[in-house]
Formats: structure tokens, C-alpha cells, sequence
């Protein structure tokens, strides 16, 4: 890598993290004191709704954003095309989803679903106005201005949600919290982002990006059917309340992969493009990507799965122990999911989309195959059939990217084994001494500190790259 690559890539992923990290905290904080607040209903209300909100923001969006990223050059026409359709997209799809609102309260039978959904598809209106901005930000690689807008944005919304949950609004503080956190973001972006949209509305700028953001669409839906269809589906197939369970786990975990997929998002794609027209270049800095990845996402997905238990009993009490199980199967998809966000940047800056989409659409078809098949043995044994599929797809991006830029079968194992033997065995052994410990708060804190050392301590014998990298960059910033 090129030093000004290098130093460029660093630095996004630095304010990535910490801009995700930030976030996260919020999150935590906020999702504590919202979970001991509401009930797994309150939860399961807004679970079943995000299915929607989730696919509606995939057709507001279309794939413009990540088509103008991977754009050569960027002209202000292509972001007013994306901005004016965005907007006209998100007003209908909103006013279609409004009429709908009786239908999905009828499909659950919840008619608090009618003015709940209403409210919370808002959030699609909101959003549609920053997609020019947010594309603005990503293709600039302005890592540190967009984070510190979303940190402002979710501590804002974190206590709206939480005032409005401590007065008794249930579910209504939930949807709030979302909807503020979007609004926010969008005037954010709004007011710092040096572009500004024209009333001339012109969408011949869409047609050269659409033969590259329609793949991405098709896939982005496939994306969010995967992700929802469990919450989704359980509040039909079981209860409101068994919904409310899955997605506090799913949250959590969620919250947790966020932290690297976050500081990738911001990076993976700009960085790659660069590189994309030397192949020996771009296979090392794919390479040295993922032993990053691996080097950061293994211990802390999996480690948050070893402490589950503690952690749900501690911080939102035992009222939520049914999500235990599933935070611990969802946590192994989770260690594995910022490996998927570094194929499908690699893919889309070697404008190969259709390779993740035609992945995409195959996963989410045999997805609901499984779901179908498993559903008698009950929402277990339906995850894990989630998370098995999920991996194997891994694999199957690897035979692509080995053809594309070389990475062999080998050297994907090289890049993230070393990582995972060295998580496994210090979580493994972390868990056996806590075993022996009944109070809850010193098993806690004994899994973390000695699964930490354990991993840090073999980072440091065996010479890790990436440690001793990692290491230096942050004491050099430090020391600035």
C-alpha cells in the first residue's frame, strides 16, 4: 500500500472506530435502560415493523450511493439525479405503506400495529433527504465529520427513547428513538456537507449508474429479507413476545459486529477502488484488510458470546434470559459478518455486483427453505440453520475473489485461522476457570480479563503483524 493509502485507510479506519464505537456505547447504554424499561412486546411490536422500513430504505436508496463510490468521477449532476429520486422514491413508498398500515396490523393481529407503523415509516421520508449527502461523505472518505454526527444523533435519540419509555409510551419510545436519530443525521449531514442539491430535476445522470446500482438493489432486498425475515415470521409463526426475544439478541449482536463493519464500511470501498487496476496491488491490500478484520472481529464476537449469560442478567436482568442462546449462536455468524463486508467491497470496486447479488438471492431462497424445514424443532435450531448457511457463503465468495484477484483457499485460511485458533483458545480457557466462580459479577469480569491477556499474550509471542501495527499506530496518535 502506497503511504498516503496507507495513512488514508488508517485514519478512516480510526475514526471508524472510533465514531462506531461511540455509537455503540450509546447503544449499550441507552438499549440497558430501554430493556429494563419495556417488555419483550414493546420490542416485538417495533421487531416486526423493521422488515419493512428495512426494505422500503433499500428502494429509496437503490444502490446510488455505493454507485457513486465506485464512480470515477463524481459530478454535482449525479448527486442532484440521486437526491430528487430519492425524495419522489421515499414520498410514494411512504404513502403506499400508510394505506397498508390495517394490513400488517391485521396479518399479526395487533391493531396497535395501524398508528405504530404509520409513525415509524416516517423514518423513510427522513432519510431520503441526506442519501445524496451520505454518498457525498462516503466517496470523500469524510470519515470524522460523519462520525461525529451520528454520535450526536444517537445520544439525542438514546434519550429521547428513554425519557419517553421512563413515562410510560412503551414501544412509542422505541420508534421515536429511531426516528430521531435519522432526522438528525439527515439535518447533519445537511448543514456540514458542501454539496447542496438545485431545483433543475434531472435523472439522465441515474442510467450510467443504473446498470450498477440495480445489482445492488436486487441484493440489498435479498439482504434485508435474510436479516428480518426471523422477526418478521416469529411474530406470526409464535408470538409478539418471542419476536421481542429474537430481536433483543439480534440487537445486541448486531451492536457488536457493528463496531468493525462500521470502520470498514467507511473505508473498504474507496480504498479498494484505488487499487483495482493493479491486481498484486489490490490482493495485498484485500489481504492485509482481512487480517485486520480477523484480528479485531474474532475476539470480540465470540468473547461477547462466551459472556452472554452474565451479561443479559447484569445489565437488563432475567426477565431476557430466553435471548441468551440465541445472542450465543447469532455471536459465531456475527465474528464472520465484517468478512462478508470485505468481499462485498471488493466486489463493487471491481464493479462486479452481480456476484453478490446472484449470492445473495441463492442464501435468501435456501434461507427460507431452512426456516420452513426447522421451524417444527423450534427458533434454535431455525437460527443456527441461519448462521451454517451464512458461513458456507463465505466460502463461496473466496472461489470468487481467488479468481478476480487471486486470493487462494490457502491463503484465506492463513489470513484468518491464526486469529480464530488464538480467540478460541483464550475464550475456551477464560470460560473453564469461570466455571468454577458462582458470583456472577467476578465470572464476568474473570472471562474478559483472562481472555484478553490470553489473546493479547499470543499476538505478542507469536509476532502478529497486525498487533505490532495496530499497536504503534494507536501510540502514535496518542502521543499526537
Amino acid at each position: 500500500m502506497g503511504k498516503s493509502l496507507k495513512e488514508k485507510t488508517a485514519s478512516g479506519l480510526l475514526w471508524g472506530g472510533i465514531g462506531n464505537g461511540m455509537m455503540q456505547v450509546a447503544s449499550f447504554v441507552f438499549g440497558i435502560f430501554l430493556s429494563r424499561l419495556l417488555s419483550p412486546e414493546d420490542y416485538g411490536m417495533v421487531g416486526v415493523l423493521t422488515i419493512f422500513t428495512a426494505i422500503a430504505g433499500m428502494f429509496v436508496e437503490a444502490g446510488f450511493i455505493t454507485a457513486i463510490v465506485n464512480k470515477k468521477e463524481a459530478t454535482s449532476r449525479d448527486y442532484n439525479a440521486v437526491f430528487w429520486f430519492s425524495l419522489f422514491m421515499g414520498v410514494g413508498i411512504y404513502l403506499i405503506l400508510f394505506f397498508c398500515a390495517p394490513l400488517i396490523a391485521r396479518f399479526y393481529d395487533k391493531p396497535e400495529l395501524t398508528p405504530l407503523s404509520r409513525y415509524l415509516f416516517l423514518s423513510i421520508i427522513f432519510s431520503c433527504l441526506g442519501i445524496s449527502a451520505h454518498a457525498h461523505y462516503m466517496r470523500n472518505m469524510k470519515v470524522k465529520e460523519r462520525s461525529i454526527i451520528q454520535i450526536v444523533a444517537i445520544f439525542s435519540a438514546g434519550i429521547v427513547g428513554v425519557v419517553l419509555a421512563w413515562f410510560g409510551f412503551g414501544y412509542w419510545g422505541i420508534a421515536s428513538q429511531t426516528l430521531v436519530y435519522i432526522l438528525l443525521s439527515t439535518i447533519g449531514v445537511w448543514i456540514l456537507c458542501p454539496w447542496k442539491p438545485s431545483l433543475k430535476i434531472d435523472f439522465i445522470p441515474l442510467k450510467d449508474m443504473f446498470s450498477f446500482s440495480s445489482k445492488l438493489l436486487v441484493t440489498t432486498f435479498f439482504i434485508h429479507v435474510n436479516n428480518n425475515v426471523f422477526s418478521m415470521l416469529l411474530g406470526r409463526l409464535f408470538s409478539i413476545k418471542q419476536a421481542g426475544y429474537y430481536s433483543q439478541a439480534n440487537k445486541w449482536t448486531v451492536m457488536g459486529y457493528s463496531i468493525i463493519s462500521g470502520m470498514l464500511n467507511s473505508v473498504v470501498q474507496p480504498v479498494l477502488r484505488e487499487s483495482r487496476d493493479d491486481r498484486e496491488r489490490l490482493l495485498k491490500v484485500f489481504r492485509k484488510m482481512l487480517r485486520f478484520t480477523a484480528f479485531v472481529s474474532f475476539p470480540l464476537m465470540l468473547g461477547l458470546g462466551a459472556i452472554a449469560e452474565e451479561f443479559i442478567v447484569i445489565t437488563i436482568t432475567d426477565k431476557w434470559m430466553d435471548s441468551v442462546v440465541l445472542i450465543k449462536i447469532l455471536c459465531v455468524w456475527g465474528a464472520f459478518y465484517p468478512v462478508q463486508v470485505l468481499f462485498t467491497g471488493l466486489f463493487n470496486s471491481l464493479s462486479k455486483p452481480q456476484i453478490y447479488m446472484w449470492n445473495t438471492m441463492a442464501m435468501g431462497i435456501l434461507q427460507i427453505v431452512c426456516l420452513v424445514l426447522a421451524f417444527p424443532y423450534g427458533i434454535n435450531v431455525m437460527v443456527i440453520s441461519f448462521v451454517v448457511l451464512n458461513l458456507l457463503n463465505i466460502l463461496f465468495f473466496r472461489l470468487y475473489a481467488g479468481k478476480y484477484i487471486g486470493l487462494t483457499f490457502i491463503d484465506f485460511m492463513l489470513d484468518i485461522l491464526p486469529f480464530l485458533l488464538a480467540t478460541l483458545l483464550s475464550v475456551g480457557v477464560a470460560v473453564y476457570i469461570a466455571d468454577a466462580i458462582s458470583n456472577i459479577y467476578i465470572s464476568l469480569l474473570t472471562k474478559i480479563v483472562v481472555a484478553v491477556a490470553i489473546y493479547v499474550s499470543i499476538m505478542y509471542v507469536t509476532r502478529s503483524v497486525i498487533f505490532r501495527e495496530v499497536v504503534s499506530f494507536l501510540f502514535k496518535h496518542q502521543l499526537k
